[in-house]
C-alpha cells in the first residue's frame, strides 16, 4: 500500500518518493604492535544535532562510477587519497516516513560499500568541503567503534559485521649470507613503507609470477644490497601469518611463505641499498653479538636455527 499522509480537507496524499544511491568505504589501518584504527566522518549539525560518525562516502552523481564517487567523497570529507577495491557489499534501507531536507518523504537508500585504503604517508584527515554534511574526519580506535563507545550510524555497524581483511599470500626467497672474516651476517632493515618497520631481516623478497626462486633471490640481493650473490642449498622453509597494514596501505591478513637459501658474495664485498623508495632503508654486516641488540624478524631466527641444526648434525 502506498504511503500517505493527510493533506487539506483531511484527504490523504502520497509522500514524495526519494531514492538515493551512495558509495562508501571501510578504511582500516593497523601497524605492527598498534591498535587498529578506522577512518570515519562525523555528520554535521545540519544532518543531526547528535554526535554521530559514519563511513566516508556519499551520493553518486548521475553517470559517475561508484568507485570514482568514493575517491571523490573521501577526499572531500577527509582530504586523503584513497584506493578502492573491486568487490562491494550492497545495503538497502527503506524508510516510509523519513525527514529529508526539511520535508517528510518516502525514502529508499541504496548504499554500496567497498574496502578502501590510504597510503602510509597520507596527511592527517582534514575536511575539504565547506558547509557540507561532514563536520570532521578522523582515525578512531576500531575497538571503541565496535563496542559502541563511539556513536556511529547503522551503516558502520552493518559494514563491520561482515568486513574481513583482504587475504594475501606471498612466496619470497631470502639469503643467509655470512662473512668468513668475522662470521658476520648480512642483514637489511625494513623501511617505514614496510610492515615491521625498523626491524632487521635477511636480504630477499617476493618471487614474481613465473620467476624461478633462485633468480628472484639474485635480483632482490642486487636491489637491496648492491651485491651479486651465488645461491646455494635451500636450508629451511619458514612461514608467517599476520594481520596488519600492507606497504600499499591496505588492511590485510598476510601469509608469507619464505624459502631460505644459503648464499655467498665475493670476499670484501660492502653492501649498499640500491633501490630508492622501497621497503629497505639500510643494509650492513651484523656480528653475532650484535644480533641480540637488534629487533629481528622471525625469518632470521629460523635461519639461525637451521644453521645450528645443520652444525649439530655434522
Amino acid at each position: 500500500m502506498a504511503t500517505r499522509n493527510r493533506g487539506r480537507g483531511g484527504r490523504r496524499r502520497k509522500l514524495p518518493m526519494v531514492q538515493r544511491v551512495g558509495a562508501y568505504a571501510v578504511i582500516i589501518r593497523a601497524g605492527a604492535g598498534a591498535e587498529p584504527e578506522i577512518l570515519l566522518s562525523r555528520l554535521s549539525e545540519k544532518v543531526t544535532p547528535e554526535e554521530r560518525w559514519t563511513l566516508p562516502g556519499g551520493g553518486i552523481d548521475h553517470g559517475e562510477d561508484p568507485r570514482d564517487a568514493v575517491v571523490r567523497e573521501v577526499y572531500e570529507e577527509a582530504g586523503v587519497p584513497v584506493e578502492v577495491g573491486v568487490e562491494a557489499r550492497v545495503y538497502s534501507v527503506h524508510q516510509a516516513k523519513a525527514w529529508r531536507l526539511g520535508r517528510r518523504v518516502n525514502s529508499h537508500a541504496i548504499r554500496i560499500v567497498y574496502d578502501g585504503w590510504v597510503p602510509h604517508d597520507a596527511p592527517e584527515p582534514q575536511t575539504m568541503e565547506v558547509d557540507g554534511s561532514t563536520a570532521e574526519a578522523a582515525w578512531l580506535p576500531l575497538a571503541a567503534v565496535v563496542s559502541g563507545e563511539i556513536p556511529t550510524s547503522p551503516l558502520v555497524t552493518d559494514a563491520l559485521e561482515v568486513h574481513k581483511p583482504a587475504r594475501m599470500q606471498r612466496l619470497a626467497a631470502y639469503a643467509f649470507i655470512t662473512r668468513a672474516a668475522d662470521d658476520a651476517i648480512l642483514l637489511t632493515r625494513i623501511s617505514p613503507l614496510g610492515y615491521h618497520s625498523g626491524s632487521w631481516t635477511l636480504p630477499g623478497g617476493g618471487v614474481d609470477f613465473g620467476e624461478q626462486p633462485r633468480d628472484a633471490l639474485v635480483r632482490e640481493v642486487v636491489e637491496e644490497c648492491g651485491l651479486t650473490c651465488e645461491v646455494g642449498a635451500l636450508i629451511d622453509v619458514h612461514d608467517v601469518n599476520i594481520t596488519g597494514t600492507a606497504p600499499s596501505g591496505r588492511h590485510e591478513e598476510f601469509h608469507g611463505v619464505h624459502l631460505i637459501f644459503a648464499a655467498t658474495v665475493p670476499d670484501g664485498a660492502e653492501p649498499r641499498v640500491v633501490e630508492v623508495g622501497g621497503t629497505t632503508d639500510a643494509v650492513r654486516w651484523v656480528t653475532r653479538p650484535e644480533l641480540e641488540t637488534l629487533p629481528l624478524l622471525d625469518v632470521v631466527e629460523a635461519a639461525l636455527a637451521a644453521e645450528k641444526s645443520e652444525s649439530d648434525a655434522e
